[in-house]
């Protein structure tokens, strides 16, 4: 699964957890990158408010990782809306398995909850429609008592799907009821063997609606290793010690900008919300892509530099965090391996040591 270095241990954070499928780690030198930038990076995190873990992978080894008290390892972290992306890999296995089709209309799954009078544009809205958000509503409806496919249908299409970008929670529902209609399976469930097993990611678990489905754009709890893990999957096209878990044409499609999204509202959040949409997955500045959800969780991938970041928060500013990589560990990755730095890595712990969660920041008038 992974190149293979030379593999020394590097623990960032006082305390371990024990899996049987966790990364390998090394220190962040072995794997070209120097301590010096590794430990600037978690000072620049360390001056975002409400941040909670961030984990660095390079060449498939955790190089480091670090949680913010009373944050730890073995704690799982409600990943908001990058739960979408673990919910998006379910449709593209379905998808392999032959049990959908990204032209498919969507109601063609739900006969029973479309409205009296479907509009055209519903009528032509697909599962890729969904999956790009960009299934023609102005504004994304509200649920009343959680998330239902009937809301979803009733809510007015005012453009013709394909053709506008509109961020919409509730259609990621809508591709989770898909999965358990055409698998008879929610969407944990069907992961678990085929996904969230192979990775070693332990004991998931995902919020799930009244009509029982799981709730797909949101609601999903791992740690903050297992989301590096899902962006190693991806960056590995798919691939993972040797099997394709999922097809690498579904990988290059959801990880690849798919519509745009470039929206004036969308300035207000930062750049990196500004380069495009995949399947359930952001792109970014520097050609990387994420996922990412509300409060600071993020799964960057970096295909360039051969890296993953993970992180979590409960309300940070989420273009600072993407800066703190974009400004500190990018610059920093370098082909080759580096002299060993044994202070380097020991002020990298010290300042891991320190970090506890802050408040956010009082707003004031």
């Amino acid at each position: 699964m992974f190149r293979p270095s030379l593999v020394v241990l590097f623990v960032a954070f006082t305390g371990t957890f024990a899996g049987s499928a966790d990364l390998p780690r090394s220190t962040p030198e072995v794997q070209g990158v120097s301590s010096a930038a590794v430990r600037e990076f978690v000072e620049a995190l360390d001056k975002i408010n409400t941040m909670h873990s961030f984990m660095v992978v390079r060449h498939g080894h955790v190089i480091a990782e670090g949680w913010w008290k009373p944050e730890a390892a073995d704690k799982r972290h409600v990943l908001n809306s990058v739960s979408k992306s673990f919910n998006s890999t379910a449709v593209g296995l379905a998808v392999a398995d032959g049990k959908l089709s990204l032209d498919d209309p969507v109601l063609k799954f739900f006969p029973a909850d479309a409205p009296a009078n479907p509009s055209d544009n519903l009528k032509a809205m697909t599962v890729r429609d969904l999956l790009t958000m960009s299934c023609g509503h102005d504004t994304e409806a509200k649920t009343v008592g959680g998330p239902s496919v009937k809301q979803f249908l009733a809510h007015p299409v005012a453009h013709k799907p394909g053709t506008h970008f509109q961020y919409n929670s509730l259609g990621s529902y809508v591709l989770s009821a898909i999965v358990t209609k055409v698998t008879g399976k929610t969407s944990l469930e069907y992961l678990k063997p085929r996904l969230f097993e192979p990775l070693g990611i332990k004991d998931p678990e995902w919020a799930s609606s009244p009509e029982g489905n799981s709730i797909g754009g949101s609601g999903l709890k791992v740690h903050t290793e297992d989301i590096a893990k899902l962006g190693q999957l991806y960056l590995q096209k798919g691939k993972w010690n040797g099997k394709q878990l999922i097809p690498e044409a579904w990988v290059g499609q959801a990880t690849s900008k798919q519509v745009p999204n470039d929206q004036e509202s969308h300035a207000k959040i930062g750049v990196d919300w500004q380069q495009g949409y995949g399947f359930q997955f952001w792109r970014c500045t520097h050609n990387a892509f994420r996922g990412d959800g509300a409060g600071g969780q993020f799964c960057v991938v970096l295909p360039e530099q051969d890296v993953v970041v993970a992180m979590t928060a409960g309300g940070a500013n989420m273009q600072a965090e993407l800066n703190a990589i974009w400004d500190k560990l990018l610059p920093a990755c370098r082909a080759e391996a580096l002299p060993a730095d044994a202070a380097g890595q020991d002020k990298v712990k010290q300042a891991v040591a320190k970090l506890e969660v802050r408040p956010a920041a009082k707003k004031t008038n």
